[in-house]
């Protein structure tokens, strides 16, 4: 060991404690020693007998400072369900103590090796498994080690997504569900993955898990008022035949209905803001289907209400007044469009009350409404319109009627979620 020129007795019980402690601050540690060679031979496999006696000068710690929306990313991870584990080649001290400070471990998670892996098993042996199951924070893993720790994630039937940018991280990319290949990383790296994350960010992972979620809600919100809406359109035929009433609505109602006044607030959905709570919600399974319970029973409650509301006006305007055919079913028509523009705002999320969910996060939806409602009403009072949709204009009293008629959509689907929050407690 060389200390100030001189050549001293190396202590290698110190060195090792130093460089463990060094480690243990989060720092990569480099060990740095010379000495001739005055014999060397080119060889394609070298072993330690060809390495000559070495002088040893020091250590050197470096690190990479962490982004300061690294911590920040990882708990919005913890909080919306989704596990974040550390694989790396790094020194068992060093991965812990980074870990530790990103929030992906605390001090009771045990550092996983590589050696410790290698112990264990195949990686179908039961050892290997709860072995990889019982932290998140892996060390001096060799690129095989962490293809069958992905394996093992995919085989307990986790989601997988995989970041990487070496060559030695393309195993691991290809097998993960998702591979997210670093835009600095190498060509192999981007090849193999899915994506790539040109910043090298991993907040722009999250925040692409967080626009994801929001896509997804906005089309379960426009798939509901489809079906929901189509459904309620349904139930008034259906009892109307069984009840012997000539039909509500006239085909060209039905297509006006569908791709006029619902279409525009169909579009206008589209446009919804994600829900604040969207990265506080669990990991939806990748089997489930959008038609699962909670699309089924509000379909069906709100469909089921607005359809049979219509149905009942109908009955009683055929059966209790002298109200002609076609007037009667120029309020139908009305109430229908009533209806729906009030069942999309129960659309905008499909857990939190209507009435806490802010206008201003789709004030597009707002106008959308508006201009709906609007271009009805307009289509009552030209003649051409009146012609082809079979409507006529209707008294104040009558649309204050139907208006009335249509409000309860609101308060229907307000008890659906009151109740839905309630058992989900």
């Amino acid at each position: 060991m060389s200390v100030n020129g001189k050549i001293e007795a190396i202590d290698k019980n110190k060195i090792l404690a130093d460089a463990e402690q060094v480690a243990k601050d989060g720092y990569r540690v480099l060990a740095f020693a010379s000495g001739e060679y005055p014999n060397f031979q080119k060889k394609e496999i070298y072993d330690n007998k060809d390495i000559p006696e070495l002088t040893f000068y020091g250590l050197v710690g470096f690190i990479d400072p962490l982004r300061p929306e690294a911590k920040t990313s990882v708990e919005q991870c913890n909080k919306a369900g989704i596990r974040v584990i550390m694989i790396t080649g790094d020194h068992p001290a060093t991965a812990g103590a980074i870990a530790r400070e990103l929030g992906i471990a605390d001090t009771t998670t045990p550092v996983v090796t590589g050696q410790m892996l290698t112990e264990a098993g195949a990686v179908d042996h039961p050892a290997f498994e709860k072995l990889v199951a019982s932290t998140s924070v892996f060390a001096r893993v060799s690129p095989t080690q962490k293809l069958e720790i992905v394996e093992v994630l995919i085989h307990k039937d986790e989601f997988v997504a995989v970041t990487g940018d070496g060559v030695n991280d393309a195993p691991a990319l290809k097998r993960a569900n998702i591979g997210i290949a670093m835009g600095s990383g190498t060509d192999v790296a981007k090849e193999v993955g899915s994506m790539i994350v040109v910043d090298d960010n991993f907040s722009s992972i999250v925040a692409g898990v967080e626009e994801g979620r929001f896509a997804f809600d906005n089309v379960r919100k426009v798939i509901y008022l489809l079906i929901s809406t189509g459904a309620a359109e349904i139930i008034p035929f259906l009892a109307s035949i069984a009840a012997g009433l000539p039909l509500p609505l006239l085909a060209v109602q039905l297509l006006w209905l569908n791709l006029v006044t619902n279409g525009i607030q169909d579009v206008s959905l589209a446009f919804e803001g994600g829900e604040p709570d969207a990265m506080e919600r669990k990991p939806r399974k990748p089997s489930e289907k959008i038609f699962n319970p909670l699309m089924i029973s509000q379909t069906v409650v709100s469909g089921g209400a607005m359809g049979l509301i219509a149905f009942g006006l109908w009955y009683y305007l055929n059966t209790f007044t002298q109200m002609n055919e076609v007037h009667a079913r120029n309020i139908i028509l009305l109430l229908m469009v009533f209806m729906q523009n009030f069942h999309v705002f129960n659309c905008r999320s499909e857990r939190v009350s209507t009435f806490r969910v802010p206008l201003k996060r789709n004030v597009v939806l707002v106008f959308g409404v508006l201009l709906a409602q609007g271009i009805h009403i307009l289509s009552m009072q030209i003649p051409i319109m009146q012609d082809i949709l079979r409507t006529e204009p209707i008294s104040f009293n009558e649309w204050l009627y139907v208006l009335a008629l249509a409000v309860p959509m609101i308060f229907v689907m307000e008890i659906f979620k009151f109740f839905r929050r309630k058992k989900h407690e």
